[in-house]
This record gives C-alpha cells, structure tokens and sequence, in this order.
C-alpha cells in the first residue's frame, strides 16, 4: 500500500525533524543556523562586491582606451558629420593606426557604426557596408555614453570576434564632430583581455578571501559566546532536570505515605467501630443484663419488705434502688446504641442517613428534615461510617447547643464531591464550646474527615444558627438520585 506525503508518515515526519532540532544544544542551533545565514550574507556580498570590482575595473578600462582611441581615430573620421561612407583614403589611414605597433597588440577588431545598425568601417572588410541589430551598448553610445562588456560576445555581429576563443573587452566609444560635439559615429574596437582576466580573477579570489575570513572570524567570535552561555544553560538545565526528577520522587513518596496514612486511618476507624460495637455489645449482655435480673429480684422481694413508713422505711429505700436500677439500665442502653452502628453495608446512603435522623429523634424528641439529592452508586464502609459519624455527632451538638431548633441535613453528589450539610438556627458556635465532653467533638469530626481524604467546614455567626458541611471526593462516576 502506498502512503501519500499527506498522510500520517508525512505528518509525523516535520515533527521527528523538530525533536531531533531540539535535542541538539543551543550551541550546534546556533552553529547551523548562523553558517547558514552567514555563509548565504557572504555569498551575497562576494557576488556583489567582485561584480563591482569588475564593472569598475572594465569600466575605467574601457574609458582610458576610448580616450586613447579617440585622439587618432576621430580626426580621421570627421567626414562622417555629412556621409555615412568612409573613403578609400581614410579607410587606408585607419588600417595603419589599427595596426601600428601601440595598438595592433592590443586591438583584435575595430568599428566605426552609424544611425541603424550600419557599418560604415572595419577592421574586416568583409562586413563594411552591413547592417546588424542596434544593441543595448550601441544605444547607449550613440546617447553619449562609454559602455563595455568583458568577454561577452553574444551579439549577432560578434561571431568573427567570438570564433578566436579570446578573452575580449568590448567596447563602445562615441565619436564626436570636433566644432559642434555631435555625436556623428560610434567606434567599437575589441581589446585583448588576458591580463585584464588575470587581475580580476586576483581580485576576486582576494576579496573572497577577506570575506571569508571576516565571516569565519565572526561566525567563531559568535559561537565562543554562545557555546560559554549554552554550556552555562546545559549545567543548569541538568542541574535543575535533577531537582524536578529529585522533587517528583520526593512528592511520589509523599503521595504514597499520604495513601498509606489514609488507608491506615480508615482501618483504624473501622477497628474503633468493630472496638465500640463489642463494648457496645459487652455492655449489653453484661452490666445491662446483670442490673435487669438484679431489677427482676428486687420485684421479687417487693412483697416481703413491710410498707413504707413516714420515717422513710425499708419499702422507700427499695423503691428508690429500684428506681436507680431502671435509670441505670436505661443510661446503659442508650450508650450502646450511641456507640454501636448499624449495618451499614446493606444501607443506601439515603437510607443510612434516614437511620441516624430516625436515632436522634427517638432519643430526643425533635424533628430533624432530610434532604437528599444526587447520591453516588457505592461508597467504601470508612466514608460511610465517617458521614454517619458526623451526622450523628452534627445533630447532638444541634440538639445540645441549639436546643433541636431548625434541625435540617442536606446531602448532594456532583463531580465526584460528596456534600453533606447538617445546620440549625441555634445561637451560633460562637456562644457555645466547640467540643463536647461525651461526643467526638468538632476537632475529632475534622480529624476523622480528612483522615478519608476530606474537609469540614464551618460556617456560624451568633444569632443566625451553625453550619457544618463534610466535603469529601468519591471515586467512581455513578451517580443515582434517593428519593
């Protein structure tokens, strides 16, 4: 099967690249990049500064020369000012000066044009007499301008030229009537240009050198700097790379302990429950027991004691151990059911949370109203037994510090939070103790809260009631709604 660029290979691709980038330190980056940039600057600048050597250099060549060729042939050729024909005589005269020994070594080819391509003389006669296409550099002669060209010869009319395999120097020179200043030809000679080549290719390679130089001479100033500054960073970077490996062990193992702690305080609250439920249970079947059958017999005996007197006899005393006997028993009963639990696995939270309201009232006498919301699915038996717990111990600080007034419990699940409310519409926490000498107390609630993993909050001013709120994280994303 054949994978398009655009597909996933093509995608991936520029991303591999870029990590591979990033891998390398700031001083390879900045190494590729700044050759790059660098040696594309130098290239620029050689190109340009050799292509001015040579223009300029071609240039005053080529003035000096038209200079020098204009002393001898433009008073030969002054006659052009009236025809477009050289005369026999005159074409003599310039074939000696073209061929004299000053300049027959440096003159290869001479023309003189005139208006439309035509030439009215050359150094080869067979082309005397021709027109040829006007060219950029004769136009720009016949406006008064010394133009030239270094080993071109790409013109129509330069093939004999082009045929010798020379390096050549175009040239282009206007010739001028002597008393007015008219432009009246155009002379056009090639001069030999070996020596002209030599000195340009030594320019050229000593500028490029210079400009190579100075590049490289910067480009490994710039990375001394940025090597320093990027070894600087690599040592901290690394450095700092140790400290956040160091640091998440550090909060893997806290995390850890954190688990373990809770995990431990959730058994621990299970024990005290299992611990509690037994002495609950030893009460019972004991003390309780023991105290009903001593109950039992005193009712027994209740016949044989004579009647009570009003000294306070025997049957007033009996009567009174007997009262105390059935307060006692009952304070014992009390106590277990405070301190044992139901079955809680069995229960909803709905239904758990009906029972502990349901305790209180009995043993109270006061209403208490149940909200309930969104419930999760299934709560572990420790955050069960720490909200039944803190109901419990919410509603008997209501009970005793506000005297049952306005008793309510709010419960809601929503994005894995557990709230549970207890409030009432006492005098406020601020004008009663904020512990209890027979219950867990508010340090205890908050203790045995985040023991789970949760918070307790409170929220009470005086004269407008007390509110605990228990807020703990469910795992799990189940959710149901108890009516």
């Amino acid at each position: 099967m054949v994978t398009s660029a655009s597909g996933p290979r093509g995608r991936d691709r520029p991303s591999g690249v870029r990590a591979a980038w990033h891998r390398r330190s700031l001083a390879a980056q900045f190494v590729i990049t700044g050759s790059v940039v660098l040696l594309v600057g130098m290239a620029i600048m050689g190109f340009w500064v050799t292509q001015r050597i040579e223009d300029d250099v071609v240039r005053n060549t080529a003035a000096s020369t038209a200079l020098y060729m204009e002393s001898f042939v433009a008073p030969l050729v002054q006659e052009l000012a009236r025809s477009d024909r050289v005369g026999p005589e005159i074409q003599g005269q310039l074939d000696r000066v073209i061929q004299s020994d000053v300049l027959g070594r440096r003159i290869v080819s001479f023309k003189i044009w005139q208006p439309g391509g035509y030439i009215a003389y050359s150094s080869r006669p067979e082309i005397i007499g021709k027109s040829f296409p006007t060219t950029d550099n004769l136009r720009r002669a016949w406006q008064g301008e010394v133009t030239a060209e270094f080993d071109t010869l790409a013109d129509e009319e330069d093939a004999l030229e082009r045929a010798q395999g020379l390096p050549l120097l175009e040239m282009y020179s206007p010739i001028r009537e002597q008393h007015t200043g008219k432009i009246i030809a155009v002379a056009e000679f090639y001069e030999t240009a070996e020596a002209l080549r030599s000195n340009l290719f030594a320019a050229n390679l000593q500028t490029w050198a210079v400009v190579a130089t100075v590049t490289l001479s910067m480009l490994g100033a710039l990375f001394g700097i940025v090597y320093r500054g990027s070894k600087t960073i690599d040592r901290q970077r690394a450095s700092l790379e140790r400290r956040v490996a160091e640091l998440v062990r550090l909060l893997a193992q806290n995390e850890e302990l954190r688990g373990r702690l809770q995990n431990a305080s959730r058994r621990t609250t299970e024990i005290n429950e299992s611990y509690l439920r037994r002495i609950s249970a030893d009460l019972h079947d004991g003390p309780a027991q023991l105290l009903s059958l001593a109950l039992l017999r005193i009712d027994a005996l209740k016949p044989l004691l004579p009647e009570v007197t009003d000294d306070g006899g025997s049957r007033s005393d009996m009567e009174i151990v007997r009262s105390s006997l059935g307060d006692a028993i009952a304070e014992i009963r009390q106590i277990c059911n405070g301190l044992a639990l139901p079955e809680l696995d069995r229960l909803t939270l709905a239904e758990m949370l009906g029972n502990v309201i349901s305790s209180h009232e009995r043993r109270t006498a006061t209403a208490v109203e149940l909200e309930v919301g969104s419930t999760p699915d299934r709560l572990t038996r420790a955050i069960k037994i720490c909200v039944y717990r803190f109901v419990q111990e919410a509603l008997s600080n209501a009970f005793r510090h506000a005297g049952g007034v306005g008793q309510k419990v709010v419960c809601h699940y929503a994005d894995k939070v557990l709230e549970v409310e207890v409030r009432d519409a006492g005098p406020g926490i601020e004008s009663v103790a904020t512990d209890s000498a027979s219950g867990l107390g508010l340090p205890g609630l908050r203790d045995r809260i985040e023991s789970i993993g949760g918070e307790l909050q409170i929220h009470s001013n005086a004269g407008q009631g007390t509110r605990l709120i228990m807020r703990c994280i469910i795992d799990g994303d189940g959710k149901r709604t108890d009516q």
